[in-house]
């Protein structure tokens, strides 16, 4: 071999470049985030229809979650609830109610409407609770739900027994299914002594409620547990039993 030949050959392999091996590349795997759903555990769950115009609503109801239930050195239960309204399926709003002296076997029932002439369509939810029979007294809770916004407006009790008893009544002035303005007042109508078909009616705790923005505030327009109106009158007359 000529000396140029090999002096090239020489030349040629110096110049070449050495080949790079492959690179690793570690890749870490991101961190997936994960939601965790925490399911509420209450002590029972009951399910209340709507009544609306003598009829069960078909998209809207309450679920009532008992959370929870204590009873006192008298044996006296004293329950916390929620209340979460749905329409459509959806969850709307929620109230938070405690009740203290239940009775076993007590039951919710619920009815649109301040009076029953003007339920259709109303945004005023009467929910009451307690046992179904007559001489029990009866927790009653009178809502606002308008979209999402919810305001206990007014709670009570009331007992009916046979026609005598205590309970509240509401005063619309007009047929407006939802009216900026409205009053109550305790009517009780107690059996005479003497005569079991006289009784003694009296109204007590007159109360004015009036929308102001989204909320209604109420004023009391008599004097608190003091009777402003009396009257005695027969069984038959004051059920308009002819």
């Amino acid at each position: 071999m000529k000396p140029q030949t090999l002096l090239f050959l020489l030349l040629l392999i110096g110049c070449q470049k050495p080949k790079s091996e492959p690179q690793i590349t570690s890749t870490t795997p991101e961190p997936k985030t994960e939601t965790a759903v925490i399911k509420e555990h209450f002590l029972k769950t009951d399910t209340i229809s709507i009544s609306e115009d003598e009829t069960i609503s078909k998209n809207a109801f309450i679920l009532a979650h008992l959370v929870d239930q204590k009873a006192d050195k008298d044996s006296i239960v004293t329950a916390k609830y929620r209340l979460d309204f749905y329409l459509n399926k959806t969850k709307t709003a929620d109230s938070k109610i405690t009740i203290k002296g239940i009775q076993k076997g007590s039951e919710w029932s619920a009815s649109y409407g301040l009076t029953s002439a003007t339920a259709k369509n109303s945004n005023f939810i009467q929910v009451s609770f307690g046992y179904p029979a007559c001489g029990y007294a009866q927790n009653n809770y009178l809502y606002y739900l308008k979209n999402s916004d919810l305001q206990l407006v007014h709670e009570w009790d009331s007992m009916i027994d046979s026609g005598w008893g205590s309970w509240v009544e509401f005063e619309n002035s007009t047929s407006k299914a939802n009216p900026e303005s409205f009053y109550c007042k305790t009517v009780s109508f107690e059996p005479d002594d003497d005569d079991e078909n006289m009784g003694t009616v009296s109204h007590s705790d007159s109360i004015v409620f009036r929308l102001n923005g989204n909320q209604w505030k109420k004023q009391l327009a008599s004097t608190k547990n003091k009777t402003y109106f009396e009257k005695k009158m027969s069984f038959d007359a004051f059920h308009g039993i002819k």
